[in-house]
């Protein structure tokens, strides 16, 4: 009997995968471990293997769909087997406007769009059944109307990304704007108030005429996956929180004298890959103990102070910023933070991070001091409501014996937090905390 292979679920907070590309064509013959396509989360890439030997013999999705997870993309069978008979019968469905899909044929070669075929959905009810709870709780939230969304999960359900793509295509909302969208008011197309929000004025607004062309070439991409979630966690975090900033910096010539000493010891000790960013990491996580407030998410008016450190820590990939979770960092060594933040930043640059290390973390930090960078302004993470920005060791002067002026190694430090939950004060007490650890780390590598 054929076997119809299901888009595989990738973690527990993933809803769907685009499929990135097929990795053979219809009528190959495959082995059960051998990957037929490659797919892609919002957060990171897989590759799906067949499930069972035989022969491909029908791609249900093409490249470049959205499809939600366990539900059909191909069917392996034997040379000539029927392939409609594991999906009972049903006629394949109409293709994906964008999709490309796989020839027929023992080579993988590019032929016209083939039409994809999807299973028969039960009809889903009318009303709020339609919508998943997480779509109805982030519409209430934004004054969207779900219901009359156009679903893309199963059965044309509404799910969570269909009320995030509602949400790009208006701008963020006066607080009076919102209660008057929630209300029923005909939400704007644009915004004319501050910041570029949309106030009372603008409800019902219709987006103005776009600019004549002027000829120019360019190339149009839209944005999807990594690079589409975090531009929506970008503009969600700037406008969702009041964000605050300070600048400092810390003694590094002890960080870099313990890191030159691990770096020389015996490969057996495990600290010679210890790096000034692992060591930093170290000294967050003992220090964000005594700080409750800034290891704390915020949602939804509520603040979340949490009695673990799971912390975050920003990567650069070749698919945008990944933001991996080292959990319990507090009761971590610093052999053990190290080895986890290489295995997680290793696996994002791979692509094969798994979804569920990409979420639940408290604080984050941003490390861009490779690049040179003395200064910069880091984004929340939200919900959370701190992170820590780690700049460039660089020469700055310093006050010398007798009143001279010496040049000192220092690192620079930027934290940004939610002053809706933390005043310029504490904030002020956590940086120059931080910047004593980090001054004296091998002293608190002994506590």
């Amino acid at each position: 009997m054929a076997h119809l292979l299901i888009m595989p679920r990738q973690g527990n907070t993933v809803e769907s995968c685009i499929i990135v590309r097929w990795k053979a064509a219809e009528g190959q013959s495959v082995q059960s471990d051998q990957t037929v396509c490659e797919v892609e989360t919002d957060k990171a890439s897989f590759d799906v293997p067949a499930g069972a030997s035989g022969f491909l013999l029908k791609i249900l999705r093409p490249e470049g769909d959205d499809v939600p997870v366990l539900e059909p993309i191909a069917v392996i069978g034997e040379r000539g087997e029927d392939w409609q008979a594991a999906l009972g019968g049903a006629a394949p469905a109409a293709p994906s406007a964008t999709a490309t899909a796989a020839s027929a044929g023992p080579a993988p070669a590019r032929v016209a769009p083939a039409a994809s075929a999807t299973p028969p959905q039960a009809p889903v009810a009318a009303g709020v059944s339609a919508v998943s709870p997480r779509a109805r709780k982030l519409a209430a939230a934004e004054g969207v109307d779900a219901p009359n969304l156009a679903g893309s999960g199963p059965g044309g359900r509404v799910i969570e990304r269909d009320v995030t793509a509602a949400l790009a295509g208006r701008p963020p909302l006066t607080a009076a704007a919102k209660a008057a969208v929630l209300a029923g008011a005909p939400a704007p197309a644009f915004g004319t108030a501050l910041g570029g929000r949309a106030g009372l004025a603008d409800l019902g607004s219709k987006a103005p005429s776009a600019p004549a062309e002027t000829g120019n070439v360019f190339t149009e991409t839209p944005l999807k996956g990594v690079r589409k979630l975090i531009s929506e966690r970008m503009r969600a975090s700037l406008a969702g929180t009041a964000q605050l900033t300070f600048n400092g910096s810390a003694a590094a010539a002890r960080l870099q004298a313990l890191r030159a000493r691990f770096k020389a010891s015996d490969p057996a000790l495990g600290l010679s890959e210890v790096t000034i960013g692992d060591l930093v990491l170290y000294a967050v996580s003992r220090v964000l103990p005594r700080f409750p407030n800034a290891n704390a998410t915020l949602e939804n008016g509520a603040l979340r102070v949490y009695e673990r450190v799971h912390l975050a820590l920003a990567v650069d990939t070749p698919r945008g910023l990944m933001v991996p979770v080292i959990r319990d960092a507090d009761l971590l060594s610093l052999r053990q933070i190290s080895a986890q933040a290489k295995r997680l930043a290793a696996a994002c640059q791979a692509g094969n991070i798994n979804p569920d290390e990409l979420s639940g973390g408290t604080f984050t930090v941003s490390n861009l001091g490779a690049f040179g960078i003395e200064s910069f302004t880091p984004v929340l993470y939200a919900p959370q409501v701190a992170i820590l920005g780690v700049d460039a060791i660089m020469p700055r002067a310093a006050s010398g014996p007798g009143g001279t002026v010496v040049l000192e190694q220092r690192i620079g430090l930027s934290i940004t937090v939610d002053h809706q939950v933390i005043d310029g004060a504490p904030a002020a007490r956590l940086l120059k905390a931080f910047a004593d650890a980090i001054a004296d780390i091998d002293l608190l590598l002994m506590a």
